[in-house]
């Protein structure tokens, strides 16, 4: 897993609530086990109208909106627990999600494919799509070590994250690449046990 500690990107607006994984990668395309190639069809019922022409008024079809951070609305990845939800947004360059709330299953999801789901109060989202929307050149920081993100270094907020996931977020580390980081001391107290 690619390594996470700072970014600072230009941002994509969604200001929709309640996104569910289907929206974020229809079903109909999960036919792959590989994490590669979703990202052509993130958000494939929005980007593109049902005779298959690009759908101009969706914010990602918008040459005005880019960068690796996605600003979404409330409760973003509710629905099903489906993975590929993650592995489309990352395969589609984004590296943060910012939202208010997030769904557990999706959150979990996200942390263990290297893609940041940043939870903000409601009112610093609010001003955050505000600002993007006004001007799609604003630079967000995402700051992983220090837990906090910026608009353009004038407001900031703190987040959370679980301790865990942040040292492998750091390190690039996947479960088992943790486990195996651990190597040393595991030797060590196989090698100290008593019984």
């Amino acid at each position: 897993m690619e390594k996470f500690t700072t970014l600072t990107s230009k941002a994509v607006p969604l200001a929709i609530e309640n996104i569910d994984t289907d929206q974020i990668i229809p079903a109909r395309f999960l036919k792959a086990t590989d994490r590669k190639g979703f990202g052509e069809n993130v958000f494939r019922d929005w980007r593109y109208k049902k005779d298959g022409d690009i759908n101009t008024e969706f914010i990602l079809n918008n040459d005005r909106y880019s960068g690796n951070i996605l600003v979404a609305g409330n409760n973003f990845g509710c629905g099903s627990s489906r993975e590929h939800a993650a592995w489309a947004l990352a395969d589609y360059g984004f590296k943060v999600i910012v939202s208010s709330f997030y769904a557990d299953i999706f959150k979990g999801n996200a942390l263990n494919n290297g893609l940041l789901p940043v939870e903000v109060s409601s009112g610093f989202l609010s001003v955050l799509l505000e600002t993007i929307t006004l001007n799609p050149d604003t630079h967000i920081k995402v700051d992983l070590e220090a837990q906090k993100i910026s608009i353009s270094d004038t407001l900031s907020e703190s987040f959370e994250i679980d301790t865990y996931k942040k040292t492998c977020l750091i390190n690039g580390y996947d479960d088992i690449d943790y486990l195996l980081s651990k190597t040393s001391e595991i030797e060590i107290f196989e090698t100290n046990k008593t019984y």
